[in-house]
């Protein structure tokens, strides 16, 4: 089994970016196509408390991969969400990762569409990083309505 398999066997044939479906058996120079993706930066990679510990790898889009390090991963909150000032979810699950509390994840106009983000949130974040458990908020503030993750 080659490692891209194990990747993707690891994974459930899913991109870790943008969640979908990878297509196993698509060639690996198209760009929907099945690729390993380092989660940490090269330079992340080489800091403290990273020495001479195997980068993490999970499977991305060929298109999506963000070149072995030389881009940051981005986790899109998708269009059909009615979200403000969405922030970015891979830095914010990494932050609290590494020390628990909280973040304001976006600012929605009404309270359903706080919810729904918050149910997307959470779902989201649960195969992102299936092993940190979080709970997601919805929180009236100022006229509008904050969705808030905590960990």
């Amino acid at each position: 089994m080659s490692k891209l398999d194990e990747v993707g066997e690891a994974d459930g044939w899913r991109c870790w970016l943008c969640d979908e479906l990878v297509d196993p058996d698509m060639s690996v120079n198209d760009s929907r196509g099945p690729s390993i993706d380092s989660i940490t930066t090269k330079s992340k990679g080489k800091g403290k408390g990273n020495k001479g510990e195997a980068p993490q790898v999970r499977l991305a889009h060929r298109g999506r991969n963000t070149m072995k390090g030389a881009n940051e991963a981005v986790v899109a909150w998708p269009d059909h969400l009615f979200v403000s000032d969405p922030a970015p979810i891979i830095a914010s699950v990494d932050r609290l990762s590494r020390k628990s509390g909280r973040d304001i994840m976006a600012r929605c106009p009404t309270a359903a569409d706080g919810e729904a983000a918050a149910a997307w949130l959470v779902d989201r974040i649960s195969r992102l990083r299936p092993d940190l458990p979080v709970t997601v908020e919805v929180e009236p503030g100022g006229g509008q309505f904050m969705v808030v993750l905590r960990a």
